[in-house]
């Protein structure tokens, strides 16, 4: 199996409200904004990164309650909607402070 995994810690932001597919499973799509300094060929780096995200069931349910500002660590795997566009985390699982 290849790896696709990804854990960032991250604040939540710019969630839309909860949907529901045709088959009534609830979807949330929301960004993820990411600030951190980070140690690069030996010196520090300001790293700032924004990235789509999106959850499904009832991780998506869990995710709808909480107030858009909170910093937490979630875990998911990358992925597009369709070939050749910007991928977007799918959280799988997050942790709250």
């Amino acid at each position: 199996m290849k790896h696709n995994q990804l854990t960032l810690c991250a604040t939540l932001e710019n969630k839309e409200p909860l949907r529901y597919t045709p088959a009534g499973v609830p979807v949330l799509n929301f960004r993820l904004v990411h600030q951190s300094e980070q140690i690069e060929a030996g010196r520090p780096r300001r790293v700032d990164c924004e990235l789509a995200g999106v959850a499904i069931g009832d991780v998506a349910t869990k995710l709808a309650k909480l107030e858009p500002t909170q910093e937490m660590q979630f875990t998911g795997f990358l992925a597009t909607k369709r070939r050749y566009e910007i991928a977007e985390l799918h959280v799988v699982e997050f942790i709250e402070p």
